[in-house]
C-alpha cells in the first residue's frame, strides 16, 4: 500500500518509531519538512494565534465575547471559534473581536462519520453560505433524537436525567453529551464531566449512542462551498495507527481535505513528526489550536494548551495560500 511506502521513511530508526528520542525528531522534522525559521520572526511581528476554541454556544464555559476578551488578554493576534456543530456564536465573537482587535475566524467543528470519533475543522469561511445553515439545522435535530436515546439508556441504569435537565444546562440551541454530564454532576451520579464521559457517554460505555453525522467528504464540500478550509483534527483521539491515518489523510485530500491539525497539546513527539512528515508527502497545510473550552477542559488554555503551544500568524496566512 502506497501508505505503508511512505511511512517506511517517516522514521528513520526504531528509536525514532516509539517516540523515545526527542532531539533525532526535532532535528529529522526540520531537515524532512524544511520549517522555516522565520516564522519565529513572523511570530514577533504578527503575534500568535488559536484556531480552535469553544465557546458556551456549543460545550465551552465562556461566552463569544469572554473568549475574545480573553484572547486579547493574552496577547492572541487572531482567533477562530470552533464550536461543535454551530456558527450561533460566531456573530457575538466578530463584534466582540472589533470592540478588542482581534482577528475572529469564521469556524466549526464537525463531528464526522468514523468508526470511532474524528472532527474535522471548517475555517475562514464565510457566515453567508446558505447550504451550512441547512445542514447545520438538521444536524441540531440528530442531537436532539440522540440525547433521548442516551436519557433511555442511562434510566435503564438507574441514572434519571431528564430533557428539561438537558435544556437547563445549556445556553444555546446546541445539547448534547456535554450537558447530560453536566446535568449528572449536578445531580450527584458523578464528581465530574470527564467521569460522565469516561464511565458512562463515551464509546463502549453504557450510554453511549452513536449520532446520525456528515460523512467526511460531504463536510468538506460543505467548507469548500461556504469558501473555507477544511482541517482533521486532533489526530491522536481517533484512535487509529500512523499507517491508518495516513490512509485516512490521503482520502480526505483526494476530496479536497486543505489541512491537518498539526500544532495540538496533547500531541506526543511522535504524533508530531507523523503530522509533519505526512502534510509534507500530501501536500496539506498545518492549523494548529490549544481546543480551549474553558473550565470544561484541563490543560487545554487558550493560546498556549498545556503550556507547549506557540501557533504563528504565518501558520494562517499559509493556510489561506494553502502552503507547507
Amino acid at each position: 500500500m502506497k501508505s505503508a511506502i511512505l511511512l517506511k521513511g517517516l522514521f528513520k530508526t526504531d528509536e525514532y518509531a516509539n517516540g523515545n528520542s526527542n532531539e533525532h525528531i526535532s532535528k529529522d522534522i526540520n531537515k524532512d519538512v524544511n520549517i522555516n525559521i522565520n516564522d519565529i520572526a513572523n511570530a514577533n511581528a504578527k503575534g500568535f494565534i488559536d484556531l480552535h476554541t469553544h465557546s458556551t454556544f456549543s460545550d465551552g464555559t465562556l461566552t463569544p465575547t469572554q473568549l475574545v476578551k480573553k484572547a486579547k488578554e493574552k496577547g492572541l493576534a487572531a482567533i477562530a471559534l470552533t464550536d461543535h456543530d454551530t456558527v450561533d456564536g460566531l456573530e457575538e465573537a466578530i463584534e466582540a473581536g472589533k470592540k478588542y482587535g482581534v482577528e475572529v475566524i469564521c469556524g466549526i467543528e464537525f463531528s464526522v462519520k468514523s468508526d470511532t470519533e474524528m472532527h474535522l475543522l471548517g475555517l475562514d469561511f464565510s457566515l453567508d453560505c446558505p447550504e451550512i445553515k441547512r445542514v447545520l439545522s438538521d444536524m441540531i435535530k440528530n442531537r436532539e433524537e440522540r440525547n433521548f436515546k442516551v436519557i433511555e439508556k442511562l434510566s435503564e441504569i438507574g441514572i434519571k436525567i431528564t430533557h428539561d435537565d438537558i435544556i437547563r444546562e445549556s445556553t444555546s440551541k446546541v445539547t448534547g453529551r456535554s450537558q447530560i454530564a453536566k446535568a449528572m454532576v449536578k445531580k450527584g451520579y458523578v464528581k465530574s464531566i470527564n467521569e460522565a464521559f469516561e464511565r458512562y457517554l463515551s464509546i463502549g460505555r453504557p450510554a453511549f449512542v452513536t449520532r446520525k453525522t456528515l460523512s467526511a467528504e460531504k463536510a468538506i464540500e460543505i467548507i469548500k462551498k461556504s469558501g473555507g478550509k477544511s482541517s482533521l483534527a486532533h489526530l491522536n483521539q481517533i484512535g487509529k495507527t500512523n499507517d491508518e491515518l495516513y490512509e485516512i489523510l490521503l482520502r480526505l485530500k483526494q476530496c479536497g481535505l486543505d489541512a491537518v491539525e498539526g500544532y495540538y497539546t496533547e500531541y506526543t513527539d511522535e504524533m508530531n513528526a507523523f503530522c509533519r512528515k505526512a502534510a509534507a508527502d500530501l501536500g496539506l497545510a498545518f492549523s494548529g489550536g490549544s481546543d480551549f473550552h474553558g473550565d470544561n477542559k484541563i490543560n487545554h488554555e487558550l493560546g498556549t494548551g498545556a503550556g507547549n503551544l506557540k501557533i504563528p500568524y504565518s501558520v494562517l496566512e499559509k493556510l489561506r495560500k494553502k502552503i507547507i
